[in-house]
């Protein structure tokens, strides 16, 4: 399943390899696109969404869904 996410408070690279590092420990196999000027996270995975939100906002970002 592909999902889109829109998340605040990224500003910079180590702030996208936080999230990156928090998805994955918790869906390994994830494929995980960000932009972050846009703040847009895809993310393709068979983990639930609700558990990469959770993933997402437990690294300290915000997650509007």
């Amino acid at each position: 399943m592909r999902a889109a996410y829109l998340v605040t408070g990224m500003t910079c690279d180590g702030c996208v390899g936080a999230v990156k590092r928090a998805i994955k420990r918790t869906a390994p196999d994830a494929a995980i696109e960000i932009d972050l000027s846009s703040g847009k996270v895809e993310v393709e995975t068979a983990i639930p969404s609700a558990s990469v939100i959770d993933a997402i906002r437990a690294a300290g970002f915000a997650v509007n869904v």
